[in-house]
């Protein structure tokens, strides 16, 4: 039987834990952590990302971490932290579970933007 979204969420919410919004909201001011918007451009245009925060859309977030890529972005460390959101937390942990599938050893899913805003987190323009 082929896999359904369903299982692929259910798999990467398996394999990448989900943090608290407050706890990120701290942990996103220590060195060594990086915050990935994955949301589309046109929704980080609209209500801002995080401040400090790598904006890649979705679609792209391999071709950034890929260290082999053209594409790459070298901010992409695999030994960084990486916190993960989008808007309400089911692209977060698919890309979440893609990069740790890439190797990269401390991903987090925070969930949605809006747990982040919740959580007191600051805010930029996109």
């Amino acid at each position: 039987m082929p896999l359904t979204v369903k299982d692929m969420l259910d798999a990467a919410n398996a394999a990448v834990p989900r943090i608290a919004p407050a706890e990120a909201v701290a942990l996103a001011a220590k060195p060594g952590v990086l915050v990935l918007d994955v949301r589309d451009a046109a929704e980080v245009k609209a209500s801002g990302k995080a401040a400090g925060a790598m904006a890649v859309s979705r679609g792209l977030v391999e071709f950034r971490a890929d260290p082999t890529s053209p594409a790459h972005d070298p901010a992409m460390k695999q030994a960084a932290t990486i916190l993960v959101y989008c808007a309400s937390g089911g692209r977060s942990a698919l890309v979440g579970k893609t990069l740790k599938d890439m190797s990269y050893g401390d991903v987090r899913n925070l969930g949605g933007f809006k747990d982040w805003v919740e959580a007191g987190g600051a805010v930029e323009p996109g």
